[in-house]
């Protein structure tokens, strides 16, 4: 395919200055610019006197006009840096098209030019393109900040549930594609023909015209083409390095082709991690290129005052280089070889105190809330069973989640608009399946008497509607009767109800649930631990969490990737529908052990 000929032309041609300028704009992404823009959002914050995000507060800090106008400010200068990423590749990838050696500082000082240029109200567009559309190019293209957008595991589930939104989200899909598509070269003719967004934009609708589909899986195609080559090209060199065993048969010289191999492996995987957006690109500019000559349109041609190369700086870069590789294969070896001959401890293994709690239940095979669902997660192995409580008209606390019966129980009624003895006679089973018709609404006094019975720990998230009376005092009582208080936590999404719950016993444990958190913790002082959505997780956040002697669960997540992430992140407790799947990735996961594994593998094939 020409476009794929093309594509690995323009990257090659090149390939040290495009490697070089990744590695630098990544390493200036973590070192100084990313912490730049959390310092900027954190400064927005502290303007408003805003110490915390949840969803409770989020609506009155967003819609301020002073937070918009910062907001905007900083989007602004996140555009500007994404196009610096990109607009140096385009000019990269224009020099090899043409055949000519372009150096790092040509380039970046191009594109600088290029980026201030961005920097003007009829280029506004930009901001759409790159912080809405790109993300939704899953073609490879990446930045340091806008590599795709992730909705939350909770919403997509809602979504999956709710034909008429699924639909809503494959129109608006398909909205955007087609909007993309369209907009495909619009970066080339904004840095290759001089022209301000929207001549850009037009011009990339005409070029790709009745091929926009076409475009589409052509660069799915090379994206497809690379990946496998990278991947072959992984797989002889590992076979190669292995193959030696056969010359060489000392552990000596097994611990340096160990070492060799490991090297070989990280650094061939970290430089296709740089080559992702210019790859990427590299695809869009062969078929701008293509498309250019196809409509006999004329291609131009950028062209910069290069200055010469330092020759001494390439030189030492160089001796840099070879001097660190010599280093990492000597320390590598002699760890290796300390390895075989048993200087340490291969088995190394950190407890992970990672509980799993059954979001709901066993809600994956039996209807959620129910009793079935609570004996089904006690029969799987989870350690802690979720369940969310409601009051009913006459004040007493059932086990529901939505404050509208239809959905389980196909009665469109409200809660608080039902007598428990009414809630007893619907049907709760029947939804989920015809198998588990009968089945009923637990009552919460009823479920804390099995859980006793059965030494199995509750989380017990309240979801007030405003309609409740004593709401807190009367599920307290219902615990305390049962002298079951140091086996539940109370859980709830509005943190008055945490502190209602503090005024009534100080020592009942509680947990805060958001789906959004981003702050400071000490601005809860009546949540004992934390249950957020997995995105909003991060390092920083567990650690602080920790520090605080307090700890932090992850929900809901029932995929193994992310059980994967939020393993890796040391959260404390697991929030999941799929108990199964939870207690085989933290099993996976037990080890410390990427030296574990290593020294498996190094086994089964030495």
């Amino acid at each position: 395919m020409k476009s794929i000929k093309e594509t690995c032309k323009m990257l090659r041609y090149n390939l040290k200055t495009i490697v070089g300028f990744e590695l630098f704009f990544k390493l200036l992404s973590i070192l100084f610019f990313t912490p730049l823009f959390v310092h900027l959002f954190d400064f927005i914050m502290k303007a408003r006197g805003f110490t915390y995000l949840t969803l409770e507060n989020m609506l009155d800090f967003f819609l301020h006009p002073i937070t918009i106008f910062l907001l905007i400010f900083l989007l602004g200068l996140i555009t500007v840096y994404t196009l610096f990423d990109i607009i140096t590749i385009i000019i990269i990838l224009d020099y090899s098209y043409q055949k000519k050696k372009i150096s790092m500082t040509n380039a970046i000082r191009f594109s600088l030019e290029k980026c201030k240029n961005s920097v003007h109200l009829k280029n506004s567009g930009f901001v759409l393109l790159i912080l809405f559309l790109i993300p939704f190019l899953n073609i490879g293209i990446s930045s340091s900040f806008m590599t795709k957008i992730t909705i939350p595991e909770f919403i997509q589930e809602y979504i999956y549930k709710n034909q008429l939104l699924v639909i809503l989200s494959i129109f608006i899909v398909t909205f955007i594609v087609i909007i993309l598509l369209r907009s495909l070269y619009t970066l080339h003719y904004y840095v290759l023909e001089d022209v301000d967004f929207k001549e850009a934009s037009n011009r990339s609708s005409n070029l790709g015209k009745k091929k926009h589909l076409k475009d589409w899986f052509t660069l799915i195609i090379v994206q497809c083409v690379l990946l496998t080559l990278f991947i072959l090209y992984m797989a002889l060199g590992i076979f190669f390095i292995l193959k030696l065993q056969d010359i060489f048969g000392s552990i000596l010289l097994k611990s340096v082709l160990t070492t060799i191999l490991f090297l070989f492996m990280t650094i061939s995987f970290l430089g296709f991690m740089l080559l992702a957006t210019p790859i990427s690109y590299a695809g869009i500019s062969a078929l701008y290129y293509i498309r250019k000559k196809e409509l006999e349109e004329r291609v131009s041609q950028l062209s910069i005052t290069c200055t010469e190369k330092n020759a001494k700086t390439n030189k030492m870069l160089k001796r840099i280089f070879i001097g660190l590789t010599i280093l990492s294969v000597s320390f590598g070896t002699m760890f290796t070889y300390g390895l075989y001959k048993g200087k340490y401890d291969i088995n190394i293994e950190y407890t992970r105190k990672i509980e799993i709690t059954a979001h709901r239940g066993a809600s994956t095979i039996y209807p959620e809330n129910t009793m079935l669902a609570f004996i089904g997660a006690k029969e799987l192995g989870a350690d802690v069973i979720e369940l969310d409580v409601q009051q009913t008209k006459d004040k007493e606390i059932i086990i529901m989640h939505d404050k509208n019966l239809k959905r389980t129980t196909g009665l469109d009624k409200h809660v608080w608009e039902i007598t428990k003895d009414e809630s007893q006679n619907l049907d709760a089973g029947s939804y989920f399946n015809s198998d588990f018709t009968g089945e009923r609404i637990p009552l919460l006094k009823d479920v804390v008497e099995w859980a006793k019975e059965n030494n199995m720990r509750l989380n017990i998230e309240l979801k007030p509607t405003g309609k409740e009376e004593n709401f807190e005092a009367s599920v307290l009582e219902i615990i305390k009767n049962a002298y079951y208080t140091e086996n539940v936590v109370i859980a709830s999404q509005i943190y008055q109800v945490l502190e209602n719950v503090k005024n009534i016993d100080k020592n009942i444990k509680t947990v805060y649930v958001a789906s959004l958190f981003y702050g400071d913790i000490h601005a809860f002082p009546c949540a004992d631990d934390f249950s957020l959505e997995l995105s909003s997780i991060t390092n920083g956040l567990v650690e602080n969490i920790h520090q605080e002697g307090k700890e932090i669960y992850a929900w809901t997540i029932n995929t193994e990737e992310n059980m994967k992430h939020a393993i890796d992140l040391n959260v404390d407790n697991i929030i999941t529908n799929d108990i199964e799947l939870a207690k085989k990735s933290i099993l996976l996961n037990r080890k410390s052990n990427l030296i574990y594994e290593y020294i498996k593998w190094i086994e089964n094939h030495f």
